[in-house]
């Protein structure tokens, strides 16, 4: 073992594919991957410098939020907040967000839409040990159709050939993953939620631009009608979904289609209100749209439909830190507690196209490890009493007592 290798001990193993906890168990680390999973009894001798006490705690994959805002720290007015933010404060507000989430036991994440390419940008810093965050796959600016849904933090393009050159342009801008608008949304003014957006010709052309280039797509979707342009167009992944019925479910089923259901962004919305400085507008949008947001996600879940976990982190009281408050969100409306870790860790990581490197503990795979306070197959709140962060190997965090020093750990 080298001195950047440790071993994890006496850790209940919850190995994020669905799989029963296992007990007793140890985990190596070396360097930046697993290096060996096993009985604790079995584990190969380590230095007693470079081994951690779990104290029958459960490990978990670190966990993963396919759906954030960086640049947005949950101000009551997002618009007001992404209006004002100079790309300076915008940059420094997406750092901070980005340590708080690392924080909170979330070591990968997926930017769903920021402008002035701050999060691609941020993501190479954080890659480069520059600041400290969570791994970010980046959506740069989204693209939306001229007054659209995000349009003050995206490209606006009519017709197949402006949005063809719109998804290139970000595909050119380091953009690690597409992200367009099918309907209309909840904080952007004059727009109605489930409006359609860009026409099926417009979606296929950026699906078809994000697959030549070996990048996914994903989409803003409330209404009907656009949910159903973008299946027909062939994108990933669906984010919020409020109007999913029979015939889409079906589809998307068939399709192997995700479902990112961002629960907590209404939730975050309707329980604060307008006494908490939201704006009337955003608050009439949400409390319309609530009730039929919880339908269509135990009709998801009911389907079958592939379901990975994001929170829209950003939004309205909707802070970086509270992946846990969406995991109990979605075991409240029809998942148990091991369907919610899986669809925050193995199902996220397909959702991003990283399943070959995280979201299962497996040997070989990156060393992102979270450790809590209980027993989260039980109590899904225990995924956020987090004791222990690992990324690439680095301990980010860490609760427990006695720890060695030569464990490797980040400045």
């Amino acid at each position: 073992m080298t001195t950047t290798s440790f071993l994890l001990r006496n850790v209940t193993v919850v190995d994020g594919t669905g799989s029963a906890p296992v007990p007793g168990q140890a985990v190596v680390v070396e360097g930046r991957r697993i290096a060996w999973i096993g009985p604790e009894g079995s584990a190969p001798s380590t230095a007693p410098e470079n081994v951690l006490d779990g104290g029958g705690r459960t490990v978990l994959p670190g966990l993963i939020n396919c759906h954030v805002h960086l640049t947005a720290d949950g101000a009551p007015d997002l618009f007001a907040q992404v209006a004002g933010d100079t790309v300076s404060m915008a940059t420094l507000r997406a750092a901070q967000s980005a340590l708080a989430t690392l924080q909170s036991g979330v070591t990968t994440v997926r930017d769903c839409g920021a402008a002035d390419d701050i999060v691609v940008e941020l993501a190479k810093a954080i890659d480069r040990g520059m600041v400290p965050g969570p791994r970010v796959q980046a959506a740069g600016r989204v693209i939306t159709m001229t007054g659209g849904h995000g349009h003050f933090i995206g490209r606006e393009a009519d017709g197949p050939d402006e949005v063809r050159k719109a998804t290139r342009a970000e595909i050119k801008a380091g953009a690690a993953v597409i992200k367009v608008m099918a309907t209309g949304g909840v904080l952007t003014p004059g727009v109605s939620p489930t409006q359609t957006a860009l026409l099926p010709e417009e979606l296929a052309v950026v699906a078809q631009e994000a697959h030549n280039s070996g990048r996914r797509v994903t989409t803003h979707a409330i209404g009907r009608a656009g949910i159903h342009n973008a299946l027909l167009a062939g994108i990933d992944s669906i984010e919020h979904g409020f109007y999913l019925d029979d015939e889409l479910l079906e589809l998307a089923v068939d399709q192997g289609t995700f479902l990112v259901p961002t629960m907590l962004a209404v939730d975050g919305i309707i329980l604060n209100g307008r006494a908490a400085g939201i704006p009337s507008w955003v608050v009439d949008k949400a409390e319309a749209e609530a009730a039929q947001q919880r339908r269509s996600f135990a009709a998801a879940v009911s389907s079958g439909m592939r379901i990975a976990a994001g929170t829209d982190a950003g939004t309205p009281f909707n802070p970086h830190d509270d992946i846990a408050a969406e995991l109990g969100l979605m075991v409240q409306h029809g998942l148990t507690p091991m369907q919610a870790i899986v669809a925050a860790t193995g199902s996220a990581a397909e959702n991003l196209g990283l399943a070959h490197e995280i979201g299962t503990l497996e040997v070989g795979k990156l060393a992102d490890l979270v450790l809590v306070d209980g027993d989260p197959v039980e109590d899904i709140t225990a995924t956020g009493r987090v004791l222990l962060v690992v990324k690439d190997g680095v301990v980010h965090r860490d609760e427990l007592a006695g720890t060695g020093p030569a464990v490797p750990r980040a400045a």
